[in-house]
């Protein structure tokens, strides 16, 4: 993966640093390109067979370009003087030349010769000097000789080959005992050899070419220095951290001691094994099966659990797979977006029940969302607007959903229970807590976790706080339903205050240990940033829930199997309305023009789609009364998908994708999509297997896990407070 250097990180990287560059023509063409990322406004001009130098003396970066088109004693004597200047002597040098070699010799075999012999000369003094700089030799492109004017004939990639060949035999052989330390710069040659026939004189790469080149060397220099995720080229692998060392004991124990028990479980099974009667054929006694003990069960799930962090390190934090750049493309995103369409439509099932969003609707609500969100992610659509502005809607659906469900639940059921909150905080958390150890990434870099854990507890105390109104309680007097819409009317307006007042946000979740969850990058702008682009979304969710279970309990809806959700009149309008609005927002989402004021109206606009899509997907009978089997199974994994992408299935922290398989595209994304997808749904299962033994339905037991749970945190605090010490 290339990072792409913006002019601040490059004079970041490069302050009090000399670089130069010393060829012909096509060095100079790499120097301008160079040049060019720290200083878009830098112009080609002056005359091209003379030195150009570059300062840029608030950043202290100097670049230089020496005019040398052969490999002769006049580049050997101007490496010289670097070798016996240490003030004077680069710190990277970027060298190469024998277009004008073969020109003026017109190809000859004894000019071949002579270059191998001059390139000798040099070799130890580039390696003296490769000792303490960075020094690279560039191999000569390949040409377009179709192109070549007359002079250039005998310009041939035969001959270009030759030369190569030379430079690389000697520049790696200069050292008897030991790796050249001098750099082969040969991505410029691989790039050619694509796009040289764009090439307007067919000697030259176009500058679109020449400029990936400049890229690619920056980030062979930078990326050691700046250390960007998404640049996976010439950086050391991040030591383990103490945290990370402390986790792979505690697997390492977990798998051991999982054998162990498996071991010993066994013997005893086969001391139990019912011997055969030799007359009769039959058993002497029958085989029970007993079942898993929790500690097995206990066991069990970390032993896999560690096995899938160690797989989650070697794909996202070791060097051990490849990553790629995205690159965006129409038929990237939408034609996968058919496939799964029509995979879905073929799956479909009736439902157990016929309510408005029940458990399988939702289930295959979440589901095809997330599989729409997952193609956005690894095809890079976030740089088409109306992609991104659709996308932000199904973001804001999810959160919708969060705010319906869990209203839903406190009004039925009325359970504020310690045990129900612990168990939905868990089963939200849980991956992502392990993640944020084993990767060494904080909270809320998977910031969708953060966000439904802090509007269920939201929702949570809105409901929980003194008057607690439920629907057995309100059913007695339209008083309390008042009550409640006062309940939420505060809501709504603290989140208003919040959403406009950034100084007092920020300084709530600036506040210790808060912000140890919370920042990213020093500061918690990134957290502001999204909880405010769906600030109002929860709130529309717990409103419609509250609207909806009313209109149900007055019997007002009709959710009979095959019935209409109200009369035929009402329902054609409302049927009516509702797929116009859907379309007038995805014609507004579609003609966006600027991101920035897009975002600006998507928080009080999103509900519109949401809510023309539930009325779509219920006021028909028919419509109400079926579901995808194909997408609810999904949607049932849609969180573990959601945080298991961002590591192994994407790759760089989700900036590029995974390489499982080099070369074949295709076979690769089949093949790490099918890992994926099993990791994930393996996860879920841990999860639900770990949150019935470590959270338990008696208080007491329930307290003291919790006592334990803080301890976890605090010791979590105090590494991350040593942590971050020692990296300052």
């Amino acid at each position: 993966m290339m990072h792409k250097y913006k002019n601040n990180e490059a004079k970041n990287c490069l302050v009090d640093k000399h670089i130069a560059f010393i060829g012909d023509s096509r060095i100079r063409q790499l120097f301008y390109s160079f040049v060019k990322i720290i200083n878009p406004h830098f112009k080609e001009e002056g005359n091209k067979h003379e030195n150009i130098p570059f300062e840029d003396k608030i950043a202290s970066v100097k670049v230089d370009f020496l005019w040398h088109p052969e490999v002769n004693g006049s580049m050997k004597q101007c490496i010289k003087v670097w070798t016996e200047d240490p003030v004077a002597k680069p710190h990277v040098i970027v060298a190469g030349a024998a277009t004008w070699s073969i020109k003026i010799h017109n190809g000859s075999n004894e000019a071949l010769s002579q270059y191998k012999m001059n390139i000798t000369s040099i070799a130890p003094l580039l390696e003296k000097l490769a000792k303490t700089s960075d020094v690279y030799w560039v191999l000569q492109d390949p040409v377009y000789e179709d192109l070549l004017s007359e002079n250039r004939k005998m310009i041939t990639n035969e001959k270009i080959d030759a030369y190569n060949e030379a430079a690389v035999s000697v520049l790696n052989s200069s050292t008897r005992n030991s790796k050249s330390h001098v750099k082969m710069f040969s991505v410029s040659k691989l790039i050619a050899q694509e796009t040289i026939m764009e090439s307007l004189d067919g000697l030259h790469l176009p500058e679109s070419s020449r400029e990936t080149s400049a890229m690619i060397l920056m980030n062979v220099y930078c990326n050691k220095i700046l250390k960007p995720v998404d640049g996976s080229c010439c950086q050391p692998r991040p030591p383990l951290t103490l945290m990370q060392k402390l986790a792979a004991c505690f697997f390492t124990l977990s798998i051991v001691g999982y054998l162990v028990f498996y071991i010993i479980h066994r013997n005893a099974h086969r001391k139990n094994k019912p011997c055969t009667d030799l007359e009769s054929g039959e058993e002497k006694k029958n085989i029970i099966n007993t079942p898993m003990s929790p500690l097995e069960i206990l066991l069990q799930s970390l032993c896999k659990l560690g096995l899938i962090m160690a797989y989650f390190y070697m794909c996202d934090r070791a060097d051990l797979f490849m990553k790629e750049n995205k690159f965006y493309t129409h038929s990237t995103f939408f034609i996968p977006i058919i496939y799964i369409l029509v995979l879905g439509v073929f799956y479909n099932e009736n439902t157990k029940e016929t309510k408005v969003l029940n458990r399988e609707q939702t289930d295959e609500w979440k589901g095809w969302m997330q599989l729409v969100i997952l193609i956005y992610h690894i095809s890079g659509a976030s740089t088409f607007l109306p992609v991104y502005m659709h996308v932000r809607v199904l973001v804001a659906a999810y959160l919708f959903q969060t705010g319906y469900g869990h209203f839903s639940y406190f009004w039925i059921k009325g359970d504020f229970g310690v045990h129900r909150v612990c168990q939905v905080l868990f089963r939200l958390n849980f991956l992502v807590v392990v993640l944020c150890i084993v990767m060494d990434r904080p909270y809320q870099f998977y910031y969708f976790v953060p966000l439904v854990t802090v509007w269920f507890m939201v929702i949570y105390v809105t409901l929980a706080l003194w008057p607690q109104i439920i629907q057995k309680k309100a059913n007695g007097s339209c008083f309390w339903h008042f009550g409640l819409l006062l309940k939420l009317a505060f809501l709504l307006l603290c989140i208003c205050f919040l959403a406009y007042s950034q100084g007092a946000f920020e300084k709530i979740f600036s506040l210790w240990p808060l912000s140890k969850c919370f920042e990213l990058k020093g500061n918690v702008y990134e957290w502001w940033f999204r909880w405010r682009l769906d600030r109002y979304v929860v709130f529309h969710g717990m409103l419609f829930a509250f609207t909806y279970l009313t209109l149900q309990k007055r019997q007002i809806l009709s959710e009979g199997k095959g019935e209409p959700l109200f009369s035929n009149k009402i329902s054609n309008v409302l049927l009516f309305i509702s797929v116009v609005s859907f379309l007038t927002y995805s014609i507004w989402a579609s003609s966006c023009k600027n991101k920035a004021e897009c975002n600006e109206l998507h928080p009080s606009v999103s509900v519109v789609q949401i809510l023309a899509f539930i009325l779509i997907r219920n006021i028909p009978g028919y419509a109400r009364s079926v579901y995808s089997s194909f997408f609810a199974w999904f949607g049932k994994i849609s969180l573990e998908l959601f945080t298991c992408q961002y590591h192994i299935w994407l790759a760089a922290d989700t900036r590029g994708i995974l390489v499982l398989i080099p070369g074949n595209p295709m076979l690769n994304i089949i093949v790490s999509t099918f890992i994926f997808v099993c990791v994930a749904h393996e996860i879920s299962q841990i999860t639900n297997d770990l949150a019935q033994i470590i959270i338990p339905k008696d208080n007491s037991s329930l307290l003291k896990r919790l006592a334990c749970t803080a301890a976890f945190f605090c010791g979590l605090l105090i590494l991350s407070s040593i942590q971050d010490k020692s990296r300052y």
